[in-house]
């Protein structure tokens, strides 16, 4: 049981990671290139959506004691940088 909660767990935080990449990875020309800041932002939200669903599955993992307390550090780590992308869209 606790493989399988891990496994939907590296499921989740790799689509919210693959989510998060693409908003690093767009670049934007500058400020007027809006086209390529929704996207950044769009891409972040996605990011923050999914890894917040994945805390939240982490958490009831946690509580049923199939796994440890470090499992919060990916969602934790995923959801700042794409709140930081957010906030440097246009950089």
């Amino acid at each position: 049981m606790t493989v399988l909660c891990a496994l939907v767990l590296v499921a989740l935080n790799g689509v919210g990671g693959f989510f998060v990449l693409n908003a690093l990875m767009t670049a934007s020309e500058g400020s007027w290139d809006t086209t390529a800041t929704d996207t950044v932002r769009l891409m972040a939200v996605l990011g923050i959506a999914s890894e917040l669903l994945a805390a939240g599955l982490t958490a009831a993992f946690v509580a049923v004691a199939r796994l440890r307390c470090w499992w919060y550090a990916v969602p934790a780590a995923l959801i700042t940088v794409a709140v930081l992308r957010m906030v440097f869209a246009a950089a």
